[in-house]
């Protein structure tokens, strides 16, 4: 059954909190000071809202999503800017030893087997290249998945996919859960219920008025990431052996050896 993709993704023009957004640029900036003159692919690249960032410090930088109608927005904004194709993260359509830099931001989990595209990245990198992973972190006490996610991958999780495939793998915690705000910190146990109950609505629309209640104001998703926005702290380096229940994100780097 095909799965509608435009359901559970942030696009661009839609409203999202201002957490959102700060999450969003922090990823994309941490990605570019790792791709500074490479050859770079943003697999899973949704709107495409980083692919200004990136391409403005890369060699090169192709980048594609599972989903045409997802796809369509980052084409109507970007037009001929960037080589951007429709693909299964599975089945990645890159040449052997042809890449520096994959990336995989808030979809590992969509990928009905990520073994098999980690086992793509091994053959599209060159030596030493590196796979960037970003997702939501499975460990917290109130996380809640996509309606449409297959497997979620914590910090140990995360470790023993790509090590097993003979990268080095480092994993880190950004946005720490102490760190939130008020207003998050007083629904979380709310948020817990929801979720426990099944009652957490399954599509962005249907989360649109939760958004606004658990984190205020809600702003517009921009088509394309400005270089300025959003200072990056750096994350923080996890162990790779336990669950991490400190952080929202977690950031993973495996790297493949000389």
């Amino acid at each position: 059954m095909a799965v509608d993709y435009t359901e559970v993704t942030e696009l661009a023009g839609a409203e999202i909190s201002v957490e959102q957004l700060e999450r969003m640029a922090h990823r994309y900036h941490w990605a570019a000071a790792l791709c500074r003159d490479k050859d770079v692919v943003e697999v899973g690249c949704g709107s495409g809202q980083g692919l200004g960032l990136l391409g403005a410090v890369a060699k090169s930088l192709q980048a594609g999503d599972y989903s045409k109608d997802v796809l369509a927005i980052p084409r109507a904004h970007y037009g001929d800017r960037f080589e951007l194709a429709e693909y299964d993260a599975q089945s990645l359509p890159y040449a052997t030893r042809s890449k520096d830099v994959i990336m995989l931001f808030e979809a590992i989990y969509y990928v009905p087997d990520a073994a098999r595209f980690v086992a793509e990245c091994k053959r599209v990198l060159r030596p030493g290249g590196v796979v960037l992973i970003v997702t939501a972190n499975k460990d917290l006490s109130d996380f809640n998945p996509s309606p449409f996610s297959y497997t979620y991958y914590g910090a140990a999780e995360l470790n023993r996919l790509f090590r097993g495939a003979g990268f080095t793998v480092e994993v880190f915690g950004y946005l720490p859960v102490g760190a939130v705000s008020w207003r998050q910190k007083v629904l979380r146990p709310i948020k817990r219920l929801v979720v426990a109950l099944g009652l957490m609505p399954k599509t962005m629309k249907g989360k649109k008025l939760l958004k606004r209640l658990v984190f205020g104001r809600l702003v517009p998703m921009p088509a394309e990431l400005r270089s300025n926005e959003g200072a990056l702290d750096p994350p923080v380096s996890l162990s790779i052996d336990v669950p991490d229940r400190l952080h929202k994100v977690l950031y993973c780097r495996a790297t493949l050896p000389v």
